[in-house]
């Protein structure tokens, strides 16, 4: 759920299509930086209903998805 999320945006800012999305595609890839990134974050936590702090620097929609995961477990 959490992946179809991000998915889902980053498919909606850069007008791609979401199955060209994988957990392995870097952001830097999808010409996503670190401003569209924390503006991505903001826009999930709305979707998902979910506070998210990034206090580190992900470089793949896995890791972002991981490190959600994560959070949500605690």
């Amino acid at each position: 759920m959490i992946f179809e999320a991000i998915a889902e945006l980053i498919a909606e800012r850069n007008d791609c299509d979401v199955s060209e999305i994988t957990p392995e595609s870097k952001f830097a890839d999808l010409g996503i930086d670190s401003l569209d990134t924390v503006e991505m974050v903001m826009e999930l936590e709305e979707k998902i209903d979910m506070e998210i702090e990034l206090d580190r620097k992900l470089e793949t929609v896995g890791e972002l998805v991981e490190y959600i995961e994560s959070l949500k477990a605690e």
